[in-house]
């Protein structure tokens, strides 16, 4: 695969980015050598290879899936001018 000086005038005008002639073939030029590196990517054989998340292996943190209040009630209304069992109590604004 390549791009052409059109693809390249109209991937910029798509990103809404001002690009003179001299810039887009360079631009050119950059992307294909690009698409190149990824075109061998495709001849490389991954055949018995794991996927990976990471480099090194690991094995994710997990917390005990335990429903809770977080034991932090007292902190939340601290602050709070009224309150009523851990609720906030807020002037009525409806009638």
């Amino acid at each position: 695969m390549s791009v052409d000086l059109a693809t390249v005038k109209r991937v910029a005008k798509l990103a809404r980015i001002a690009l003179p002639d001299e810039e887009a073939e360079k631009m050119m030029g950059d992307l294909n050598g690009i698409l190149g590196f990824v075109e061998q990517l495709s001849d490389v054989n991954v055949d018995g290879v794991e996927p990976m998340t990471s480099v090194t292996p690991m094995t994710m943190k997990k917390r005990q899936d335990a429903v809770t209040d977080g034991d932090k009630a007292e902190d939340i209304v601290a602050n709070a001018p009224e309150t009523d069992r851990h609720f906030f109590l807020v002037p009525k604004v409806v009638e």
